[in-house]
Formats: structure tokens, C-alpha cells, sequence
């Protein structure tokens, strides 16, 4: 027998398994809720990392700021896992989104910030290998003290052929910084950026 339809011609017959399907909730599974603990605890293990400054500025809830500043106390393995546990427990009764917002904000300015050093760090390398480089930096940025920067890469051809400490190689670092920093904004890891080659010569 063919369902029977109005005058609009739409099909009102009764689909008992679409009601089904509608009426059932889905329910969660016990590996989504680890999986979702899981995120949770590393959450808080990733806050223990921040520096106390970044740390009050995400506006955590008194119980996770103090939990977080304990965890950096804990030593022992079987207390640092339960604390971790804890952590998670905490974490699970906040909002999570605005502090993975904050942390992905911070994460890309330190990557941006990361490029532009090593950028320095490619500049300085290819004006000491070849003089021809020079120029094209000047090219970009004519505000440079042309003198002083040849000077600098003189010194640091020398100390290279002599294999002393790249004192020159640091200065030349820190001048074309000066000369391009200006289009840079400020930023707590410029301060404490360290070059690669004053972390492989301790000077």
C-alpha cells in the first residue's frame, strides 16, 4: 500500500527508524573521553612551561595558578604523575578555548620572531662568505653605516681565517638588528634572543 499524502502532495507517513535516528542521543565513547582528558592534562603540563609573567596573564581560576606554581616543587615521578592527573582535573572545569586562543597567539609571534632573527643570522653569514652582499643590503636599507658595517665584516673575514672568537660576527649581528629592528615590533623574545654563535662559543 502507498503511503498516503496530503493535498500538497508532502509525504507525512510515519518513518519509524528516521525517528529513531533523530530521537537517539550519540553517545560518547570511553576513548573519546581519554582522548579529551588526555588534552586536557597536557593543557595544564603546557601551562606549568610559561613563565610566571604569561602565565597571569591568561586569567586562570586561583586553584590553577596554584597548581600550576606547585607543579615546578614536585620532583618525585609518582607525585609529579598524580599532580599531572590534577592538573587535568582543574583543567576540565574551565574554559579551555580562550587560554589554546592566547597560546596560539604567542606561539605565532615567536615563530615570526624566530624567522626574522635567523634572517639576521643569513645576512650576516653571506656579507662575511662574499662583499658583493653588502651592497645589496645597503640596496634595502640605506640608513646603514656603510663604513662601520665593512669594518665589522673585515674583522670578522679575519677572526674566521684565524679561528678566533667571532666578536666581529656578533657586533655585525647586533648593527643590521639596529638597522632593521625598526619595522620589527617590540617583543620580550628580541631581549633574549640569543645568536647560534654565542651559544657554540662560550666567550
Amino acid at each position: 500500500m502507498k503511503p498516503k499524502k496530503t493535498n500538497s502532495g508532502i509525504d507525512f507517513s510515519y518513518d519509524a527508524n528516521l525517528a529513531s535516528k533523530l530521537n537517539a542521543e550519540e553517545p560518547i565513547s570511553k576513548t573519546q573521553l581519554k582522548a579529551e582528558a588526555d588534552e586536557q592534562q597536557a593543557l595544564g603540563v603546557r601551562l606549568t612551561e610559561l613563565p610566571k609573567d604569561k602565565l597571569l596573564k591568561l586569567d586562570l581560576p586561583d586553584a590553577v595558578v596554584t597548581a600550576v606554581l606547585d607543579s615546578k616543587k614536585i620532583t618525585a615521578n609518582g607525585a609529579t604523575r598524580r599532580h599531572k592527573q590534577y592538573l587535568g582535573r582543574l583543567m576540565r572545569e574551565i574554559d579551555n578555548a580562550p587560554i589554546l586562543e592566547q597560546l596560539a597567539r604567542w606561539d605565532g609571534k615567536h615563530t615570526a620572531e624566530n624567522a626574522y632573527f635567523h634572517g639576521l643570522e643569513r645576512w650576516r653569514d653571506r656579507m662575511i662568505a662574499d662583499a658583493d652582499v653588502l651592497a645589496e643590503f645597503i640596496a634595502l636599507y640605506p640608513q646603514t653605516d656603510i663604513q662601520q658595517l665593512r669594518t665589522l665584516i673585515r674583522n670578522a673575514q679575519k677572526e674566521l681565517a684565524a679561528g678566533k672568537p667571532p666578536k666581529s660576527s656578533r657586533e655585525i649581528f647586533r648593527l643590521l638588528r639596529e638597522v632593521t629592528q625598526v619595522t620589527q615590533e617590540n617583543s620580550d623574545a628580541e631581549s633574549n634572543y640569543t645568536p647560534t654563535d654565542e651559544l657554540d662559543n662560550n666567550v
